[in-house]
This record gives structure tokens, sequence and C-alpha cells, in this order.
């Protein structure tokens, strides 16, 4: 959520992946994503952006899309950390899709809620309530 101080999300995580149209798929099913946005033809997604409902959101596209490729993040390689309101409700969900739970639901010395999860292609996320520490002068 952003206020008259704070500005939207301009910071977009990226990753690849080589199936992306099926990555998209569990992320919106196990995790909660918003699609909003796919470019690409057959198998192969060009960029893609999904939307987190809180705000922010990531980027993606198809690995191996050939030599001019000049972000060329492994599959499997990305990790994240994204805030989340009812994060028991979203572990729930997530082990219902398939979601392999890396780390089962804790409460953190720095005040959050969460767990850690992997998505098919072996991306880590890890989803709690803790949003951060205000900047300074806010």
């Amino acid at each position: 959520m952003t206020d008259e101080k704070t500005p939207p999300p301009q910071v977009w995580p990226t990753l690849r992946a080589n199936d992306a149209r099926a990555l998209i798929k569990f992320l919106v099913e196990a995790f909660g994503f918003e699609e909003t946005v796919v470019y690409g033809e057959g198998d192969r997604v060009d960029h893609a952006q999904l939307s987190w409902p809180l705000g922010g959101g990531i980027m993606l596209g198809s690995a191996n899309r050939g030599p001019d490729d000049q972000w060329a993040l492994p599959p499997g390689t990305f990790g994240a950390y994204v805030v989340a309101d009812d994060v028991e409700a979203l572990h729930d969900r997530a082990a219902k899709a398939g979601a392999q739970i890396v780390r089962p639901l804790q409460n953190t010395d720095y005040g959050s809620h969460e767990f850690a999860a992997r998505d098919p292609e072996g991306n880590l996320w890890s989803f709690g309530t803790y949003r951060g520490e205000p900047r300074a002068g806010s």
C-alpha cells in the first residue's frame, strides 16, 4: 500500500523458468500472484508480469532464448521474501497446490510470522508478516 510519502514499487525481481507458462500458473494458484500480462507465443514467454495483491510483483520469462539473451539467469536460482497478511492461509494454499514447504510456519525474533517454500522450478519463496523497517526520516 502506498501513500503520499511512499512511492509505488519500482524494484521488480526477475526470474527465468524452463517452463514459464507452467510456473506462472503455479505462482497464481499456489501463492496468489495475479497474472497482469504475458507476452510470447506457444510455450515461450518473452515477458510476464505477475502482480502481488499488496503491491509490487515479479517479472519472468522463458530460459534459453538464444545467444543474444543478455539476462540469462539460470532457472531455479531465484529467491524472494514477500509480505503477506494471512500467512497461515497462504501456507495452506501453497501446500495444497504442491509447493514444497522447506521451512514450516514459525515466528521470528524480528516479529515476523512466516514460512518458506520452493516452486516447481526450484526457486525459494519466503512469505511473512514482517514489512521491513521504516526509512530514516519517515
